[in-house]
């Protein structure tokens, strides 16, 4: 079986979200006119936000405890700390000096401090245990070696589905919707709304995605328990329930629970129970026709009408960044998915290495 480096490929796959939130949108490139540096030694600001300060510590404690969890086992753990935190500087004082050309972000030295005390707290949790998480045949890597493909195969794998789950952590989208490349490119709804015909096609989307998503992950896995697919389906629901108790004003944990979405669930739950009985051919083709159809409705849908029922979206601080940057993983991850399963070689059957444990 190929060695895993899940540790490096997660590590670089969050890196890569840190640094888009961090320079979202990406336009109107230019030079300020002030020193490179001044943001070092700017004062305390006037005007500022705690909720800034929590975000900033909380989103670089992944980063420091899964590059903590990657260094070599046998460098000792004030070593590992040491070189994790000045890395999570430096990376973070990267981001904090490009930002000094979009006219959209300030470059602060409080956010390069919360930032670095982040993965300084992510890199003693890594020290302490995120090595044996991560340790060849204990924690984590047996788990993940006994349930699913190996190698870097089954790494980007298990990427795509907690990228899944991070798309369900926008509030605006509809449960399970991914795919809207139609609001991306700001194209308009093709179809006007009528309630009977968007409560069927939300239902329809919620149904295709649930097989999509099961059979996905199906498509990874060695053994035939269904428990790991349930749980990823709760974590997905849970996500958008903490999305829209964090991210509505008001507050409103259950807004996603829609006519649509009560019937999508039931009914793609007991499709998901039969298809996990086809053979194992089929329901990768299932999974990649469910992924196409799920994408298509979404994209034929019109504007999400529920927001207009008393919600709207907070739009202050770092939410921005972390909204933008859910928005682009939901457009395009059915398509990254869709190029995983065919790309891989899953189409072909490379995850039938050991028949046996199937």
């Amino acid at each position: 079986m190929p060695r895993s480096s899940l540790s490096h490929n997660l590590a670089f796959a969050y890196a890569l979200l840190v640094a888009y939130a961090c320079l979202h949108p990406f336009a109107g490139w230019r030079e300020s006119g002030l020193p490179l540096f001044d943001y070092l030694t700017a004062p305390w600001p006037k005007y500022f936000q705690i909720e800034d300060l929590v975000f900033n510590v909380l989103g670089y404690i992944p980063l420091g405890f899964i590059v903590a969890a990657g260094l070599p086992a046998n460098w000792p753990a004030l070593r590992i700390i040491v070189v994790t935190t000045l890395g999570t500087i430096l990376f973070s004082f990267g981001l904090e000096t490009v930002q000094h050309f979009l006219p959209s972000r300030v470059s602060s030295n409080i956010d390069l401090g919360a930032n670095s005390a982040g993965g300084l707290i992510g890199a003693a949790l890594g020290a302490c245990c995120g090595r044996r998480l991560f340790a060849p045949q204990a924690g984590l890597a047996r788990w993940r070696s006994e349930h699913f493909i190996g190698g870097h195969t089954g790494d980007v794998g298990l990427i795509l589905l907690g990228l899944w789950l991070l798309t369900q952590l926008t509030p605006d989208s509809l449960l399970f919707g991914s795919g809207d490349i139609r609001r991306m490119l700001s194209i308009p709804p093709p179809l006007p709304f009528r309630p009977e015909r968007f409560i069927a096609f939300e239902a329809a989307l919620t149904a295709c995605t649930i097989v999509a998503i099961g059979l996905f992950a199906r498509c990874m896995m060695r053994t035939a328990a269904p428990w790991p697919i349930l749980v990823l389906l709760a974590l997905g629901i849970g996500a958008k329930t903490l999305a829209a108790a964090t991210f509505f004003m008001p507050t409103d944990p259950l807004a996603w629970v829609t006519p649509g979405a009560e019937k999508g669930l039931i009914v793609g739950t007991g499709l998901l129970a039969a298809a996990l009985l086809l053979p194992r051919v089929i329901q990768h083709a299932v999974a990649g026709t469910m992924l196409l159809a799920a994408t298509a409705l979404v994209n034929l849908m019109p504007e999400n009408p529920y927001l207009s029922n008393g919600h709207t979206i907070l739009s202050r601080g770092n939410f921005l960044n972390f909204h933008g940057l859910t928005q682009l993983v939901a457009s395009i991850w059915p398509f990254v998915a869709l190029a995983y399963l065919s790309a891989l070689g899953l189409w072909r059957g490379e995850h039938l290495d050991n028949p046996r444990r199937l």
